[in-house]
């Protein structure tokens, strides 16, 4: 039997683009521009799926999806919105929702998950504190952000273990931790752990814990990380800074669901999710043999990338609304910034990404008297963050190191991370290539931006240094500002 798809929405336009693409894709369609029809429809045993916007005229989707839910829990409802935040894709998760789908969508996405959500079987409703609903702890309505609103509420009800990678700054620890807040793991305690702010050799305890005498120095036992996560989320921050031996002891916990303490014998069950964190490249680490394969593929379970703020820039201004709240509630006096300011900001690069925005916003409403944020203080203060090129560290000035120096001190480093042993075979090409990309970044940023100032400063041929540009990945500085 053909299935019949219920719609709603009050745009006559989109009804009319709903009706066209799903009659065509094979289902009978019936179309309504308010909630009480619809709600009249369900109540009356008819359609096999429902898509309908949030905002109705008589009455909020979210208000009766509930009805919906408790009167037919097998009719899957797909929710559609404009208003495109973080609490809109988890307010459908916990109200039932088979999917949520921002607006503007693409009709062969929406036409896929329909087809899908026919075929699958009928999933039980999420259910969430109703006091849960009122933070945002999420911000930005761009598509890249929005992707990611829709994976975070697929996984609220999960426990699989999730890998976040992305740019120092972008917000990887406040993704773990709203993934935490919004689950069904919120009622237990949320323990983060930066791999790369903890001595080598002490990781493994301060995972696991140990034992009184496990080592010198250890005069009572102590409890580890994964014990104090018990029932709840163990964020693993800087996961590429994890030490081989103690990746072996994590494996063995994601694999058998139990680990021993640092001196200890007896195995303890453990009961936590695990979502780990880099913004270093995995698989380079794993080719370089500093990272264990079956390790990444055990946390790799669900990727999820966080994109830089300058991927995301129609968010910034959302953004700076938003730590101007957090400004206020801690007392620092209000602000407003003019559109050139934002204009500004948005052409910006942020090498810091969201973390160097929220500090710049912090900045402007603490030492600024004036009420509105002109273009000209945005300029002043961007200007003044832009560092110190890492070309102008590699001369040979007095109190700097030369570029050999440079290099020669990175290497003894490098060398010494293996302890006894040798790095992989083809270290001579694998350097030479990963020097590439620095060296082509510190040109770029010294010249802001500039290909023409770049290639000349390397000596190189501009259109070589666009095709090296191209096949490195560099991100290119963009600035606002004349050179």
């Amino acid at each position: 039997m053909t299935a019949t798809i219920l719609v709603a929405d009050d745009d006559a336009a989109i009804r009319t683009v709903l009706n066209q693409a799903l009659t065509r894709a094979g289902y009978d369609v019936r179309i309504t521009s308010n909630a009480a029809t619809l709600w009249r429809w369900i109540s009356a045993g008819e359609g096999d799926l429902v898509v309908t916007d949030v905002v109705m005229p008589d009455e909020n989707a979210f208000d009766l999806l509930p009805r919906i839910k408790k009167s037919r829990p097998e009719l899957p409802v797909l929710v559609m919105s404009a208003q495109n935040t973080f609490m809109t894709a988890i307010k459908a998760s916990e109200k039932g929702a088979y999917d949520y789908l921002p607006k503007p969508f693409d009709l062969t996405e929406l036409i896929a998950i329909i087809g899908r959500a026919l075929a699958e079987p009928k999933r039980k409703p999420a259910k969430l504190d109703d006091d849960t609903q009122d933070g945002m702890p999420l911000v930005g309505r761009s598509a890249a952000m929005q992707e990611i609103y829709r994976v975070l509420a697929r996984l609220m009800q999960t426990d699989l273990t999730l890998m976040i990678t992305g740019e120092s700054g972008t917000g990887k620890e406040l993704v773990a931790r709203a993934l935490h807040d919004y689950g069904k793991r919120r009622n237990g305690p949320f323990v983060a752990i930066n791999m790369a702010a903890i001595p080598r050799d002490l990781i493994e305890s301060e995972l696991f814990g140990h034992e009184k005498g496990a080592f010198t120095g250890a005069q009572n036992r102590s409890t580890g990380r994964f014990e104090q996560a018990e029932g709840g989320t163990l964020f693993l921050d800087e996961i590429g800074d994890m030490p081989m031996d103690a990746q072996t002891r994590l494996l063995r916990v994601l694999q058998q669901g139990e680990y021993t303490t640092v001196g200890g014998r007896t195995p303890i069950r453990t009961d936590v999710r695990i979502v780990a964190a880099t913004n270093k490249d995995l698989k380079q680490l794993i080719n370089q043999g500093l990272f264990r394969e079956d390790l990444y593929y055990r946390l790799n379970v669900v990727p999820l990338r966080l994109p830089p703020l300058r991927d995301r820039a129609e968010d910034i201004p959302d953004l700076v609304r938003h730590f101007i709240q957090q400004g206020e509630k801690e007392g620092l006096d209000a602000k407003r910034f003019d559109t050139e300011a934002l204009d500004i900001m948005k052409s910006y690069a942020w090498p810091g990404n969201v973390r160097e925005l929220e500090n710049l916003v912090r900045r402007l409403m603490a030492l600024y008297p004036q009420d509105v944020i002109s273009r000209e203080i945005i300029d002043q203060e961007l200007r003044a963050d832009v560092p110190d090129s890492p070309i102008d560290k590699m001369g040979a000035r007095p109190g700097n190191l030369t570029i050999s120096q440079a290099v020669e001190e990175n290497m003894r480093t490098y060398f010494a991370s293996f302890g006894d042993g040798l790095p992989p075979p083809g270290l001579y090409d694998r350097v030479l290539t990963e020097m590439e990309y620095p060296l082509i970044l510190a040109a770029l940023t010294a010249t802001r931006g500039n290909q023409i100032k770049a290639a000349d400063l390397l000596g190189l041929n501009r259109n070589t240094l666009r095709k090296k540009i191209r096949e490195l990945g560099v991100s290119v500085y963009r600035s606002s500002r004349t050179a």
